[in-house]
């Protein structure tokens, strides 16, 4: 295999340094595949040293999707402004505009979601179960995994990436944070749908 030629797809896949990619190319006998997978276990642990710093910097960013009828306002923070201005910052910030408008998400994370809409999910949830007889702690395992089901569905970093549904936009997350080398936060966004919200004026 020509070294050279793996070394340089691998720095286009992936934005690891030289050394980096070199040693993944040395730990994974040359197949890129698994040199792909050692930076990112190896990004992954960087990510999470990395997620108590402080992000003042960023991109304020708007996305129009499908004509003009759906758009979306999004507000991504990192370290610095050096890191803002790169592409890969930007395509990131991109990329989870228009998983936005695809999926829409209604929260952040889970932490957003208010404690009386998660009450709710739960006492639907165990009401859907009453004629099952199951013991009370077995109820209450099922209940917690249809709020995570919840979570899912409705909170932005839980939902599977549209471009990619094996990682979630907290994953894809994780990975800019290791390419990049600095803390990245999703903050907040907004989602509009043309339309939406008038009332309808039939009698």
């Amino acid at each position: 295999m020509d070294i050279s030629k793996a070394l340089k797809e691998l720095r286009e896949k992936t934005g690891a340094g030289v050394l980096d990619c070199k040693k993944a190319l040395d730990e994974a006998s040359g197949d890129l595949e698994k040199a792909i997978e050692f930076l990112r276990k190896k990004g992954m642990a960087s990510a999470a040293k990395k997620a108590g710093r402080a992000t003042k910097e960023g991109l304020v960013t708007s996305y129009i999707h499908g004509e003009g009828r759906v758009g979306v306002l999004l507000e991504v923070n990192c370290e610095t402004d050096f890191v803002a201005r790169t592409e890969q910052f930007k395509t990131f910030v991109k990329d989870v505009s228009m998983h936005i408008a695809a999926a829409s998400p209604l929260y952040v994370s889970p932490e957003e979601v208010p404690a009386h809409i998660i009450a709710t999910e739960k006492e639907i949830a165990l009401a859907q179960m009453k004629d099952t007889k199951k013991p009370a702690a077995v109820l209450e395992k099922i209940a917690e995994g249809k709020i995570n089901k919840y979570f899912e569905d409705t909170c932005l970093l839980k939902q599977s990436f549209v471009k990619d549904p094996n990682k979630t936009i907290e994953l894809l997350t994780k990975e800019a944070i290791a390419i990049l080398g600095e803390n990245i936060t999703i903050r907040r966004f907004a989602r509009f749908v043309l339309g939406e919200g008038f009332k309808s004026e039939a009698n």
